[in-house]
């Protein structure tokens, strides 16, 4: 090259920009603020979604959600000794009615009649038994009884009358244990728990 740009010497111009520390200490100040920024909407996230903010009290909860009850009452189900059971084998295994009431008998509830099933459900049961009875049972005398028998399908027929039939099916083999049936019994009776927002 000639002229002004001519190299004379042995020593070449270091071509390179000027440096600038203002932009780097802005960007690195722009990332380092982006970053906390993100951090903590992620920790308000977790917050809202696992309930980590238990500081709210009950007073703040029943202003976000002024319909919510405590909870409700126990139900009112009858006692065993106020249930009238009739029991009826619809196997073909003999003995099985006698036995069953029996049991039942020890755990408090009122036997009525034993014997075989009639003929509209002899041999007919597939599953473990049938609760039979008044529409009315369904919410009283079934569920006490149901905690009984696991797998008893209920079912309501036209009688006026408050007692219950329990039809023993082909894959009955026992009662619940005295211990499951009353943990049954009691879960029932217990208070629901209150309805969240």
């Amino acid at each position: 090259m000639g002229g002004k740009y001519r190299i004379t010497g042995n020593k070449y111009p270091h071509m390179r920009r000027p440096r600038r520390r203002g932009k780097l200490i802005l960007t690195v100040t722009a990332s380092v603020v982006a970053l906390g920024l993100a951090g903590w909407g992620t920790l308000q996230l977790i917050d809202v979604f696992t309930g980590g903010d238990q500081k709210a009290g009950a007073a703040d909860h029943a202003a976000a959600c002024p319909s919510a009850k405590p909870s409700e009452p126990a139900k009112a189900l009858p006692a065993p000794a106020k249930i009238t059971v009739n029991v009826y084998n619809a196997t073909p295994r003999s003995g099985l009615a006698k036995k069953a009431a029996d049991e039942l008998k020890k755990r408090g509830f009122t036997i009525g009649e034993v014997g075989n099933a009639p003929a509209a459900y002899d041999k007919k049961v597939p599953g473990p038994g049938v609760l039979l009875g008044a529409p009315s049972a369904t919410k009283g005398s079934f569920p006490v009884l149901g905690t009984q028998l696991e797998g008893a399908v209920s079912k309501t027929d036209a009688r006026r009358t408050a007692d219950v039939d329990l039809i023993l099916g082909t894959k009955f083999t026992a009662l619940r244990t005295p211990q499951s049936a009353a943990a049954a019994l009691a879960a029932l009776t217990k208070p629901a728990p209150a309805p969240s927002c």
